[in-house]
């Protein structure tokens, strides 16, 4: 499965219809590497910037009666366009709940010709529906596709889609973080190259009590995956007693990825209560990467030592913030992490501290702090723009290929938003980008602010963030 003999793959050079590339005063050029898939992540590094951005915009949990839809975004500074919403593709149902999602091609796929990046796998946490949409026209998605929830239930006995990955062969495998009911521990859903429901991934699954987020690497025969809670306990909204219960996760599995089956996990304990979104390095001959603890606003470290043991240390603590009108010191509730694409620095957002860290990792045991830029929280530290308006805190993340721009969106999950930041189901989300030093730094860029507040059918929230040409949170190298 090694992809080093391969050369880049070529940039497409088709233009979206009434797109013309570097005029100011034109569309955004995005359409230009909408396939591209590289090599290495150096390939990925040396590609040309970002134009178009996708977000997902979302009614449910909201006053507004409108379906959920994904909105592109032109991110190209050249355009007249630059930082607004220009495209928006509805979804036909109300209460999807669009979440996470991804591609049906990436790196992983380079060299096969049959694969071509052009669809977005778009879950719906809430409904367990699945949309494919095409982007062959990248300024203007169109939906090729839905896959209803009875057919999942019925085939497969899970519900609630996160997490979507495709596979070098083509089929694209999916976290469900529930079975038909709504219970753990939910399991892995594979799609096969037409979008056809296959069944289950996992042969054995014994052990597991949770899932969410997970990430392969063929080359070291592993995948690894996190815990977050059952649907039925997350979808009412957050309640402190359900941690005291054990309905929360706090562990991270190591499963043999040709045997597809859960090999052994490890209990991260207080310290690691609720691991979500994890990372590898791009590099594919790395053991290194990273999770993400929320609830104890922990990151750990996890390699393979000398004798081909799995281990996991904690690397990075947020203390908790005493803070007025809370019973308890407000923790930092880390909820999303990436590293970039040269595997130099990891980024992660404190979404009720309000703030996006910024760590050099050199070396992956030791994380230095390089850049903190603060965009809102509820412990009253001032946002680095304060000529605008800033609901909720920074939530998702997404950096260019290049690593110098990270874009960032604050809707978290809908019950927990109203409950943790009301304003933003009125004022609707924001999406912003922060500048970042490649030596080390970070600095809201203020130029750019896209107000979901703003939308035509109302205020609306945003989520989840791709790049045509592709991410760091997607792509994944063999």
């Amino acid at each position: 499965m090694r992809r080093r003999d391969f050369l880049a793959a070529v940039a497409a050079t088709a233009m979206a219809p009434g797109c013309v590339s570097g005029r100011r005063g034109a569309g955004p050029s995005g359409a230009r590497r909408t396939r591209a898939m590289y090599a290495t992540p150096q390939d990925a590094v040396r590609s040309p910037r970002e134009t178009l951005l996708y977000t997902v915009g979302l009614y449910t949990g909201t006053p507004i009666a409108e379906p959920d839809y994904l909105a592109t975004v032109d991110v190209d500074p050249g355009s007249a366009t630059y930082g607004r919403v220009i495209h928006r593709l509805p979804m036909p149902n109300l209460g999807d709940e669009l979440h996470h999602f991804g591609w049906n091609a990436c790196s992983s796929c380079h060299g096969d010709p049959r694969r071509s990046r052009d669809k977005l796998i778009i879950p719906g946490l809430r409904s367990s529906r699945i949309y494919i949409v095409s982007v062959e026209n990248p300024a203007a998605p169109r939906l090729s596709r839905v896959i209803e929830p009875d057919e999942i239930m019925r085939k497969t006995n899970l519900s609630a889609p996160h997490t979507s990955h495709c596979l070098p062969d083509g089929h694209v495998l999916i976290s469900m973080l529930g079975d038909a009911r709504g219970d753990a521990p939910g399991g892995f859903l594979l799609l096969d190259d037409r979008f056809n429901v296959a069944g289950r991934w996992e042969r054995d699954a014994a052990g597991m009590r949770y899932n969410y987020d997970f990430w392969y690497q063929p080359r070291h025969n592993i995948m690894i995956s996190s815990e977050f809670a059952a649907p039925n306990t997350y979808y009412p909204g957050f309640d402190l007693k359900d941690v005291e219960a054990g309905k929360y996760g706090q562990r991270l599995h190591f499963w043999d990825w040709s045997q597809r089956r859960l090999e052994r996990s490890v209990d991260l304990g207080s310290e690691g209560r609720i691991p979500l979104e994890v990372r590898f390095l791009h590099d594919p001959a790395s053991t290194h990467g990273f999770v993400g603890a929320a609830l104890s606003s922990t990151v750990w470290h996890w390699y393979q030592d000398a004798a081909g043991t799995w281990r996991v240390e904690k690397v990075v603590e947020v203390p908790p913030v005493p803070t007025e009108g809370w019973n308890f010191p407000v923790p930092g509730l880390i909820t999303d992490i990436l590293v970039s694409m040269d595997d130099k620095f990891l980024y992660f957002s404190d979404w009720l501290h309000g703030d996006v860290r910024q760590y050099d990792i050199a070396d992956p045991a030791r994380p230095r702090l390089t850049g903190q830029v603060w965009c809102g929280g509820v412990i009253g530290r001032k946002p680095d723009l304060d000529d605008r308006r800033f609901s909720g805190g920074p939530q998702m993340l997404q950096l260019s290929l290049d690593g110098r721009r990270l874009y960032v969106t604050n809707s978290l999950l809908s019950s927990w938003d109203n409950q943790f930041y009301p304003p933003i189901a009125q004022q609707g989300s924001y999406l912003l980008q922060i500048d970042c030093d490649p030596r080390g730094g970070m600095k809201l860029n203020e130029r750019f602010f896209v107000d979901f507040g703003r939308e035509p059918a109302g205020p609306a929230r945003a989520h989840e963030m791709r790049f045509p040409g592709g991410d760091c949170s997607s792509d994944i190298f063999v």
